[in-house]
């Protein structure tokens, strides 16, 4: 009987997965199953200019997997149950596994402030960038656009919306000082991108709740948003925390060096959905510079595994963090292995042709999962003991 692999979750750590275990091990040896929500791989990292009106590429994940010998089921995942090595659908149906790979991924926080739910826009999902992208449409000039979070996202988000629509007042509400975490060269060409495109930042500033037409901060003052854009951090996917998988407080899978689970060893988690730890013994952050590095240590391991090979050791470091600030400019800013900001940085048009390059290798690195090099399937010799660690 093959050897069943269940994918859950077709982002960029899942497909990844999917498509190097395809290639890594013989057809006739394992059956492979990637379920995914949505039957088109989602450009999570472009959301930001979806929003804003911008065409976005279509890679169906029928196209991506066809002829990889991956089963893709388009269905939601209802429940986990790590004991009984199963998987049950949204319909009902259930699945079973000998090996699982968790990457669920995140969505945005919406329990975060009183009225995120109700009146706040996202742009962790695709579904949440389109719902945006039409009420930025139906926007009058001289409307009010606020972007809560000073990250990554925020910082996209904002520039993005700023520079497509210069008609809006688009401002930016950050917790702490406006890219702290970056260097001294960086911090300054992010604030004078921001000036040029007229955003307004909001320093030092806790959102506590949103309504309609405007958000109050934790000191008690209103900030006026038609639109507010809610970009202060990720929620895991809850479905691990409802089994007996060993998590964080916040949800995410323990895992170890090889992206398996501590309690459970015939469970992988890798992305968002996993805590792993980098370099330095810091949590890996939320990101897709995290992911593919843990999608590729976790499917050669499982493929190691199963096939009597060395067990490998994936760079689970960082280089830079690659941020656009519009369609024309951007902000590498080079960082040390565990994350840290050094003074190096690119800036101006040649970072925001850097950042796209990085998006289409990202998107190429999902298409073609052992980089280009020739596959060697291999064959299934050893059948790993399901010896779990009771819950």
């Amino acid at each position: 009987m093959p050897h069943r692999i269940i994918v859950l979750g077709a982002g960029y750590s899942g497909a990844i997965a999917a498509g190097r275990l395809a290639r890594r091990l013989r057809r006739e040896d394992v059956a492979i199953t990637l379920v995914n929500a949505e039957p088109d791989f989602v450009e999570r990292v472009r959301n930001h200019q979806l929003a804003t009106g911008q065409t976005l590429k279509p890679r169906p994940l029928a196209e991506l997997f066809a002829g990889t010998g991956v089963d893709l089921r388009i269905a939601r995942v209802a429940a986990v149950d790590a004991d009984r090595r199963t998987v049950t659908l949204g319909d009902g149906s259930e699945l079973a596994y000998d090996t699982l790979v968790y990457a669920l991924g995140s969505g945005w926080n919406a329990r975060a402030v009183p009225g995120a739910a109700e009146h706040a826009y996202e742009l962790a999902s695709r579904p949440g960038a389109l719902r945006l992208r039409e009420r930025l449409a139906g926007l009058t000039p001289g409307s009010t656009v606020l972007v809560v979070g000073g990250g990554l996202t925020g910082l996209e988000a904002a520039t993005e919306i700023a520079e497509a629509r210069p008609d809006l007042r688009v401002s930016l509400a950050a917790r702490d000082a406006l890219g702290d975490w970056l260097s001294p060269k960086g911090r300054a060409h992010l604030r004078k991108v921001l000036a040029g495109l007229g955003v307004t930042a909001h320093e030092h500033t806790a959102v506590a709740s949103v309504e309609s037409g405007h958000v109050t901060t934790a000191d008690g003052a209103t900030i006026p948003a038609e639109v507010t854009v809610w970009t202060t951090g990720f929620a895991v996917h809850p479905i691990a925390g409802a089994t007996t998988l060993e998590v964080t407080g916040t949800g995410q899978i323990v895992v170890d060096g090889s992206m398996r689970s501590v309690s459970h060893p015939d469970v992988y988690a890798i992305g968002d959905a996993a805590r792993a730890m980098g370099p330095g013994g810091k949590p890996l952050r939320m990101s897709c510079a995290s992911g593919t590095p843990m999608a590729w240590q976790a499917a050669d391991t499982i493929a190691a595994r199963l096939t009597g090979g060395k067990l490998p050791h994936a760079p689970l470091r960082y280089f830079n963090q690659c941020i656009s600030l519009g369609r024309r400019q951007g902000l590498i800013q080079y960082v040390t292995a565990d994350d840290r900001a050094v003074s190096a940085v690119l800036t101006g048009k040649a970072a925001a042709i850097y950042k796209e390059l990085v998006c289409k290798g990202a998107a190429w690195g999902v298409a073609n999962p052992m980089l280009g090099l020739p596959a060697r399937r291999r064959p299934v010799t050893h059948q790993p003991t399901a010896s779990r660690t009771p819950a």
